[in-house]
């Protein structure tokens, strides 16, 4: 099995096992183990102007929907929840690519085990 299929996996597996908190919460998520491992909710889809979950799943940098003077603040947070396994919370502007509209959100981001990789589950709240 090659490592990108074993993180396609993965990444299927924490989705099933997130579930309900990602369809019932009212926020909008994504979980995240490396750019081209990563998955979201139908309301972050929604917040971005995907047409769904998987259209964002695929694109290659996640981080173009964030505005880029708000690239660095994700950056870090990501570093700390998934080296120093700190959860963080940041002041995030994205951009939605079918209106073009930025978007004030914050983000919660908190860092997560699954089959002994770490992914960061991303929780946005509009401002």
């Amino acid at each position: 099995m090659t490592q990108e299929s074993h993180h396609g996996e993965l990444v299927a597996g924490i989705m099933q096992q997130m579930k309900k908190v990602l369809e019932k919460s009212p926020q909008a998520i994504y979980l995240y183990l490396d750019d081209n491992h990563k998955a979201c909710n139908q309301k972050f889809a929604d917040l971005l102007g995907y047409q769904s979950a998987a259209a964002w799943g695929k694109i290659d940098a996640p981080l173009a929907d964030v505005l880029e003077e708000d690239q660095k603040d994700v950056v870090d947070a990501y570093m700390n929840a998934s080296e120093k396994m700190s959860a963080g919370v940041v002041n995030v502007r994205v951009k939605n690519i079918k209106s073009g509209k930025t978007i004030k959100t914050r983000m919660i981001i908190v860092p997560m085990g699954y089959e002994g990789h770490i992914f960061t589950a991303h929780f946005f709240t509009l401002l």
